[in-house]
């Protein structure tokens, strides 16, 4: 059975625009990071739940596609999918949509990752932590 996540949603913050009163590009992959953390949650595996039981999920690869820019006080939907796992490794792919500016897509992009212990040792979770092998293994989105 696919796992159908809903949106993280957020309002652009004063802070995150630049001169030229768009969001900083470098806002969206912190805007990942916090969809990403919102999607392990709703998944039943919140960080701090996962760090507990001694896993790690750094980050190998991150990139990210602007298409539209976003401004202070716009609302932003960001979907999150799990593209690839094979139980070390998976790929997060994040679309950000402007709800203010009529549903446009703003950016776009992924992250890579490999689950490790706290040694950054690689471990494979369908034999350590076979729940959460469930779990990622029943988000991925087929291409």
């Amino acid at each position: 059975m696919k796992i159908k996540f809903t949106p993280f949603v957020r309002k652009v913050k004063y802070y995150e625009t630049d001169k030229m009163a768009i969001v900083h590009h470098s806002n969206y992959i912190r805007w990942f990071e916090e969809a990403r953390i919102d999607f392990l949650e709703k998944a039943g595996f919140p960080f701090e739940k996962m760090e507990a039981e001694g896993i790690l999920m750094p980050v190998l690869e991150a990139n990210c596609k602007y298409k539209h820019p976003s401004r202070f006080g716009d609302t932003v939907e960001i979907y999150t999918e799990i593209t690839e796992f094979n139980g070390c490794r998976l790929t997060v792919r994040y679309k950000v949509i402007n709800v203010t500016a009529g549903r446009l897509l703003c950016a776009e992009g992924c992250s890579k990752h490999c689950i490790t212990d706290t040694n950054m040792r690689p471990i494979r979770t369908q034999r350590s932590h076979p729940e959460i092998f469930k779990v990622f293994s029943e988000a991925v989105i087929s291409e």
